[in-house]
């Protein structure tokens, strides 16, 4: 039998030797395990979205002005979801009532489509859609706040009222509601200029008080300050309203 040469042996050993380095290098995964768990991370909330925190009743955003005149929405939502919108404050007069009246259920569609404040603005429309939008996300960032207040506070909830007209200048009421009883009440709106800011600082927050003691909206009118007070007990029965009464 032929011997095998010691040289060609060495040679053919470290063949094979590479051989099994480069096989064990094949079979190393493709992706690192923490990159492919970072992978399957769910992305974050998209901003403006309504909350879903199990939010129920009506919630009112800030009236936001336009060229044209005040916009305000209205949200009412059933566990979190937004179920109708409806805009209680637009332009009018002249060609407003055209443009609102094409454009705002157009809006009130788009966001109960999107469940967010993401909707396009309508064509023609700009400001109003401007300012439909801006009302809409303090709706939405109030109904998210008052998700969190139930939450953490045993079902507290923020509420606004709509914006009440007088003749002196609009009114509108908040108040913070939980276990059925009022807890805060604060005006978020109220007459100023001249001789208002007199009267709304001297009538408001005793009207604030008595709406706290009384727990609805059935409370005396501060002398002095008939108009005030008046519209202070209309956007707080709206306010009271949304929350069930």
């Amino acid at each position: 039998m032929r011997k095998s040469h010691p040289v060609r042996r060495a040679v053919l050993a470290g063949a094979a030797t590479v051989s099994g380095i480069v096989l064990l290098l094949s079979l190393k995964p493709a992706s690192d395990p923490g990159s492919a768990q970072a992978a399957g991370q769910a992305p974050p909330a998209a901003a403006g979205q309504a909350p879903q925190g199990g939010v129920n009743g009506a919630v009112t955003g800030d009236a936001a002005q336009t060229q044209y005149g005040a916009v305000q929405v209205r949200l009412t939502m059933s566990n979190g979801k937004i179920t109708q919108a409806e805009a209680v404050q637009a332009p009018k007069g002249g060609r407003s009532d055209q443009i609102t009246a094409s454009s705002v259920p157009r809006l009130n569609q788009a966001v109960v489509a999107a469940q967010s404040a993401d909707i396009d603005a309508v064509s023609g429309a700009t400001y109003t859609s401007a300012g439909y939008k801006k009302s809409l996300q303090s709706a939405l960032d109030k109904a998210k706040a008052s998700a969190g207040a139930q939450q953490g506070s045993g079902g507290a909830q923020t509420l606004t009222g709509d914006v009440a007209q007088t003749q002196y200048g609009p009114v509108q009421v908040r108040v913070t509601v939980a276990d059925g009883k009022i807890t805060k009440a604060e005006a978020v709106q109220a007459p100023k200029g001249g001789r208002s800011d007199q009267i709304t600082s001297s009538s408001v927050p005793r009207l604030n008080q008595a709406a706290v003691a009384a727990g609805n909206a059935q409370i005396d009118a501060v002398s002095g300050a008939t108009y005030t007070s008046a519209g202070y007990k209309q956007s707080l029965q709206s306010a009271l309203d949304q929350a069930g009464g």
